[in-house]
């Protein structure tokens, strides 16, 4: 196992930029910390090309479902310092594994294409990243299909995105889109496109959610954009008779999966 203890190593130097958006971009990589998002990419067949494991933490016995998954693999195992798992965290208290990944490659056209009675959720302006990793969590809950982040939104790969999602990151297609190009593909699927609004629409507990679905979740502080709007098909509220003004962005697409998952389990 290849040893690396400074972190003045290159490779070091390289791993820790990747938690700035422009060094993921130019490279293709992200990170992905701690013991159980590194075992669950790993056991998920995510591409991962390097773990990072903390020297003192070898013989404990808490890697080895990770490094187990590694072998496995033939994935490359670096064992590391503490200094160096604290220079590329991104977190104040590292659990001493890191893992570097290349971007999950999904294909949007022909994932669409091809499903049959589909429950996307698509992201609209997404801006905060615990946000983002909980909508894709709901998801991944519900069984949908694929979630599509629409590329105003923040990065999908921001390392408090990819802690947030707790693993569902890697259990469903999720991607980055130009979501005009994905309505295009979502119209030609014959997908229902539903958005949500705050005062316009039908009650959430009255709307049809079978069928071929799209369900449109805007930003936290603007809701669905003007341009995202014209795409729309139907429009749904949620019911709020208590006083609150609206709900968190998140918790709103919660209820409307739970809602859509009840519906078309009743069916089925």
């Amino acid at each position: 196992m290849e040893q690396i203890l400074s972190t003045r190593n290159p490779r070091v130097k390289e791993w820790a930029a990747l938690n700035q958006k422009k060094y993921r971009d130019q490279s293709g990589r992200f990170l992905i910390e701690g013991i159980r998002l590194v075992e669950d990419a790993l056991v998920s067949a995510a591409p991962v090309e390097t773990v990072l494991v903390q020297d003192e933490l070898l013989l404990s016995g808490k890697l080895d479902g990770v490094l187990n998954a590694a072998y496995s693999l033939d994935t490359e195992i670096i064992e590391v310092s503490q200094a160096v798992i604290e220079h590329i965290s991104d977190t104040k208290t590292p659990q001493g594994v890191v893992a570097v990944c290349g971007k999950l490659q999904h294909d949007a056209p022909g994932l669409i294409a091809s499903r049959t009675n589909p429950m996307y959720l698509v992201l609209d302006n997404i801006q905060d990243p615990g946000n983002l990793g909980t909508m894709i969590r709901s998801a991944d809950a519900v069984n949908a299909t694929a979630v599509f982040v629409g590329k105003g939104s923040v990065d999908l790969y921001n390392p408090k995105t990819v802690r947030a999602t707790m693993g569902s990151l890697f259990h469903l297609p999720v991607m980055q889109i130009h979501l005009p190009e994905l309505f295009s593909l979502l119209r030609r699927a014959e997908v229902s496109i539903v958005g949500t609004d705050t005062e316009a629409g039908d009650d959430l507990y009255g709307a049809d959610f079978t069928g071929n679905l799209a369900i449109v979740i805007g930003s936290e502080a603007h809701g669905i954009s003007g341009e995202i709007r014209q795409e729309i098909s139907r429009w749904i509220t949620l019911p709020m008779p208590g006083k609150a003004e609206s709900l968190n962005a998140a918790i709103a697409s919660s209820v409307i999966l739970y809602e859509a998952f009840r519906q078309r389990r009743v069916q089925e």
